[in-house]
């Protein structure tokens, strides 16, 4: 889920009063587009200082590891290919060749990393009497450095593009970029040096940045090799999002969102173990809140931890479940304890949208997120969601013993599982949501993952979504998580195992070093940004196969 508007700075209404983020010049997609005709912006709460503290001292060292130059490319049109290019080795590599203004290269580091680019340049000629001028352009696949970033159409920043122009005054010299990356291409243009000399570039190489310690060992034999393929994926990418947080994106965003970090936790509790950087993270969030103590849906970290200032109903609602996933993981009940009366809050905030029939009423000026799908009706499937975080959240006070504070959960459970139900269509076999009675994937998955009806009954609507021609899908990594986790909780385990294949699947097939922020196999040139070169291709949400594979049991 992710904006310097990265995920649209909307307004939340809860209980009449109208709280805000600041206000943006990005047009949000027409589901999240509601807005009032006048709103206050958004209050940060006085930060939690003990809970930042604690947050700074978890904050982890970074390892660095180097990784030389792999080949020359050079990228060639391939309309069949989902992005519309593929790489190709050159005929001679980089050694002994010189270069001048005009001449170009494709770098590649057969991988993919989040860190710096460093390189030696030496001169060629007489003295060099000018600065070496370069553009660099950063490739995460092969279109981020085939096509030409501008002119860009995007609805975000163009200064996430990317791309830089460097000045190297004095030469020969060694030169590391202070800016990190997420790359596995360099494109390197000379745009100028002088007529008297050339240049060649040595030791060129690749600085990963990582704060994951250790390397978690493959899929065994049993496994095929796809999913053995699909899970180091999926471990590269959670890999290259753990940072001093758990970064949405590497590329772009570099944010802590809740939604992404429920995901990373998971996959990280199985894999790389970092559980330290779980707790830095929900010290961050529940360090800095709104005025009324809801959570924001995302944290800024640097140069200093603050509020984010935008809010996110399910992702409020899921800070809850990460923080029960944490304690079930853990087993530390001293941070659970400590951050309960956060947890609690939320739903408090929340809860005073639940009606008296126990149905969460969308006052239309909300960001309900689920997913970027545009024409996706949400109010089952946050209606589900919201079932699911008052189960955890009350099994997650059980837990701690303080389930006295939210003993009207078990009546309000069952109140909103009720209002639940309503939302099924036994003609349909499916949930249905909004006035044209819309099946989606999203419906059916939070129903399911919530629990509202037999586990039976749900696996009949999730084939019946899976099923349909018309019934809305996903366009997020993040959303078929959820469909994949609703299929194994209905039982659903070998449909689960073939989604896994063919979605994730069918970005290792396109070639995905790491997984993408947003896939659409029908459509894998869309972008919810308005331009595909803003998109991120290391993106959290997408880190999940390898949590089905090592903890849910999955085999293929």
């Amino acid at each position: 889920m992710r904006l310097t508007m990265n995920r649209r700075e909307m307004l939340l209404v809860v209980g009449g009063a109208a709280v805000a983020a600041a206000a943006s010049s990005v047009v949000a997609p027409k589901a999240a587009q509601a807005q009032p005709k006048e709103f206050e912006p958004a209050v940060a709460g006085e930060p939690n200082a003990a809970w930042g503290a604690k947050a700074d001292a978890l904050t982890p060292a970074l390892t660095e590891t180097a990784q030389p130059l792999l080949a020359l490319v050079r990228a060639v049109a391939d309309p069949g290919a989902p992005l519309h290019w593929r790489m190709e080795p050159e005929g001679e590599g980089l050694a002994g060749r010189t270069f001048k203004k005009g001449d170009s290269f494709i770098l590649d580091f057969g991988g993919h990393r989040t860190g710096h680019l460093a390189f030696r340049l030496e001169t060629v000629g007489r003295e060099p009497d000018a600065p070496a001028r370069l553009r660099l352009t950063f490739g995460e696949v092969p279109s981020d450095v085939a096509e030409p970033l501008y002119p860009y159409n995007g609805m975000l920043s163009s200064a996430w593009l990317p791309d830089e122009i460097v000045n190297i005054d004095y030469l020969p010299q060694a030169v590391q970029l202070p800016r990190r990356y997420a790359f596995r291409y360099v494109k390197v243009e000379v745009i100028d040096t002088s007529s008297g000399f050339s240049i060649r570039f040595e030791d060129v190489k690749a600085i990963g940045l990582t704060s994951a310690k250790t390397v978690p060992a493959p899929l065994p034999s049993k496994y095929s090799d796809l999913a053995r393929r699909i899970d180091a994926v999926a471990l590269a990418t959670l890999r290259d999002c753990m940072q001093t947080t758990f970064e949405d994106g590497p590329r772009r965003d570099q944010r802590l969102w809740v939604g992404d970090l429920r995901l990373q936790a998971l996959a990280n509790y199985a894999t790389f173990k970092q559980n330290d950087l779980v707790k830095r993270c929900l010290y961050l969030f529940a360090a800095y809140r709104r005025q009324d103590g809801l959570v924001a849906a995302c944290v800024y970290e640097k140069p200093k931890a603050r509020y984010g200032g935008i809010h996110i109903v399910d992702y409020a609602a899921l800070f809850n479940v990460a923080l029960a996933d944490y304690l079930e993981a853990t087993g530390d009940e001293a941070t659970a304890r400590e951050l309960w009366p956060v947890a609690k809050r939320q739903l408090e905030i929340i809860g005073q949208r639940i009606n008296a029939d126990g149905r969460y009423v969308d006052p239309g000026n909300v960001w309900i997120f689920i997913d970027w799908a545009p024409d996706l009706h949400k109010d089952a499937a946050v209606q589900g969601l919201l079932v699911f975080a008052h189960k955890r959240t009350l099994d997650l006070a059980r837990k701690l013993g303080v389930q006295a504070e939210v003993a009207d959960y078990p009546v309000l459970i069952e109140r909103m599982t009720k209002a639940a139900r309503g939302y099924w269509d036994a003609s349909a076999k499916a949930f249905v949501s909004g006035p044209n009675r819309q099946v989606s994937w999203a419906s059916q998955a939070w129903m399911a993952i919530g629990g509202v009806l037999p586990a039976k009954d749900c696996a009949t609507a999730l084939k019946t979504a899976f099923n349909r021609a018309d019934a809305v899908k996903p366009v997020t990594p993040y959303l078929y998580h959820y469909m994949v986790e609703a299929m194994l909780d209905s039982g659903l385990d070998k449909d689960a195992q073939a989604l896994v294949e063919s979605y994730w699947g069918g970005m290792v097939k396109a070639g995905a070093d790491t997984f993408w922020e947003v896939y659409d196999p029908a459509k894998p040139l869309s972008s919810p940004y308005g331009d595909i070169h803003i998109n991120s291709y290391c993106h959290a949400w997408s880190c999940t196969p390898t949590y089905f594979y090592r903890a849910r049991g999955m085999v293929a």
